[in-house]
């Protein structure tokens, strides 16, 4: 074997576990193809239906979208700070509301952990392992999908919670908070993620959109966005498998209600 092809093999491997991994390293740069460029998003999100299920419509809470704290070397020294504080402001609130993970924020904001909170459930006929608190509103989506989007695609591999951190420089993975899910890595894509994972041929394939980069529906998209989920294709990695929930756990059943503010029935 190669290697290129054991290096390859290497990464897709930790994704089949549940690895999202950032900053790795590049060594074998010079066999690897072209770096691919960042496909079109397209804002196609339909009118959102008449609600039917048992949870509210919310979007994400704007401070812990990654897009919005993620410090960037142009950025002024004044925006680089307003950035950093705002990316503690959202370890603080995953920490208070899903537990404390080791190295982020303090022990002393939730005396449990993650893995404390954490619950085994299924998505589509699947097993994954999720933080408690947000599977009424995995629950919903599925409930939406089935109704709205058809059965052409199945999932086969889902991955949920995992107890040890895959982001570098200072950020911390919403998988470990158990609120964040990924559909299938094989055939949905990041190609920004992992230099190797560029390789893959949708990556290297020119696209008018990020949805002809990964097998899975739009209509999933749209759906889980619906329901407080944040896709990742949305950020600058194009992690086309990845929805994490930015919402307010609070909020997700009807029965909780919704602040106004937040509503989009």
């Amino acid at each position: 074997m190669s290697r290129r092809n054991l290096l390859f093999l290497t990464m897709l491997s930790a994704v089949l576990a549940g690895g999202t991994i950032i900053g790795a390293s590049t060594h074998g740069a010079a066999q690897r193809r072209a770096t691919p460029t960042r496909a079109p998003i397209p804002n196609d999100a339909p009118p959102r239906p008449e609600n039917a299920t048992a949870c509210n419509y919310q979007d994400p809470i704007d401070y812990l979208v990654r897009e919005n704290f993620v410090v960037k070397w142009r950025q002024s020294p004044e925006e680089q700070a307003e950035r950093r504080a705002r990316h503690e402001k959202a370890i603080r609130w995953r920490t208070e509301q899903f537990g404390y993970f080791e190295g982020f924020g303090q022990a002393s904001w939730n005396a449990s952990t993650p893995s404390d909170n954490a619950t085994r459930a299924e998505f589509m006929g699947l097993p994954v392992r999720l933080n408690s608190k947000i599977l009424p509103a995995l629950a919903c989506v599925e409930e939406q999908i089935r109704a709205e989007c058809g059965e052409r695609y199945r999932p086969g591999r889902l991955s949920g919670l995992r107890t040890r951190n895959t982001y570098h420089n200072g950020e911390v993975s919403n998988h470990v908070y158990g609120i964040a899910i990924d559909i299938d890595p094989n055939l949905n894509t990041c190609c920004m993620c992992v230099a190797q994972w560029g390789d893959h041929p949708l990556c290297q394939r020119e696209v008018e959109s990020i949805y002809e980069r990964m097998a899975m529906p739009s209509c999933w998209v749209h759906v889980f966005e619906r329901f407080g989920f944040y896709w990742l294709g949305r950020d600058a990695l194009q992690d086309t498998m990845h929805f994490e929930f930015l919402g307010d756990p609070s909020h997700i059943l009807k029965t909780q209600g919704v602040p106004p503010h937040m509503r989009r029935e």
